[in-house]
């Protein structure tokens, strides 16, 4: 009795559907990390455009930056400009981007600034600000200068050494500025408010120079006198605010103003080790 031959199985015609649900589970693993990615990109994003806006908050400027940066995705405000977010239809001409760009650049230059002067700032020694023309760290003259005088207290030298190596970690260019309050002065060493305050943003250059080697080529000087009060003249706390000499990196926009010879940048020069200490 002969054995039936058993009859071969039926070719499977749909086996691709296991590929091809495979592809679709892997694509859509894929389509989720990229989601994922950029959702937090926006977020770093919405974080750096915030704390540029808290030092533009007086300044047209900051909307630039906010519109650069954008906004959290279903922000009711700017949304992510370069990718078309919520209300992120606004067009940047090539100039304000342009301009926006420098100033983001001085960003991480701010934040170590007050990272390192958190004491200094705290007490109400100095201050560190954006602005359209750069970074600002505004050293008061109650804790710098004895008044009506251009001589540097040397106790706030380990402040100023801060300062100095955080300037030398760009290649931008400086200015310093000297501002007094609105009382007039007329001795025998400073005839006006204006010989006053420029004698010492040169005060300020010459131990920057000499102390803490940051290139002379890189700075400039400026005395404003009481023109540019940043509070009222008319109170006692009012005039202590507007005595100050302001240390000022220039971004582009700031430069302008600069001579072209000026505005060429010199190499870096590494910080010493203890530049308080040969002064």
């Amino acid at each position: 009795m002969s054995r039936k031959k058993k009859a071969p199985a039926a070719e499977n015609h749909e086996r691709w559907l296991i590929s091809y649900a495979d592809f679709i589970t892997l694509l859509f693993a894929f389509f989720v990390v990229m989601f994922a990615s950029s959702q937090t990109d926006k977020g770093k994003a919405q974080a750096m455009s915030e704390a540029i806006a808290e030092g533009f908050k007086h300044d047209k400027m900051a909307a630039v930056v906010k519109e650069i940066l954008g906004g959290a995705p279903g922000s009711k405000e700017k949304g992510n400009a370069q990718n078309k977010g919520p209300g992120g239809d606004k067009k940047l001409t090539a100039e304000e981007a342009a301009a926006a760009a420098k100033i983001v650049e001085l960003v991480p230059s701010m934040r170590l600034l007050q990272s390192e002067l958190k004491h200094e700032i705290a007490t109400g020694m100095l201050k560190v600000t954006m602005e359209a023309r750069g970074v600002v760290i505004s050293l008061r003259q109650a804790a710098f200068f004895p008044s009506g005088q251009d001589t540097i207290d040397a106790v706030t030298y380990p402040a100023i050494e801060k300062i100095a190596r955080v300037l030398l970690t760009v290649p931008n260019r400086l200015r310093l500025e000297g501002h007094t309050d609105a009382v007039p002065i007329r001795t025998a060493k400073y005839r006006s408010n204006w010989e006053l305050s420029a004698a010492r943003g040169v005060t300020m250059l010459e131990l920057l120079v000499k102390a803490y080697q940051v290139p002379e080529a890189r700075l400039a000087v400026g005395g404003y006198a009481e023109t540019i009060p940043i509070a009222s003249n008319e109170t006692p706390e009012g005039r202590a605010q507007n005595r100050r000499v302001d240390v000022v990196i220039l971004n582009e926009t700031g430069s302008k103003g600069e001579p072209e010879k000026m505005k060429e940048t010199p190499p870096l020069t590494p910080p010493v080790k203890s530049p308080a200490a040969r002064h």
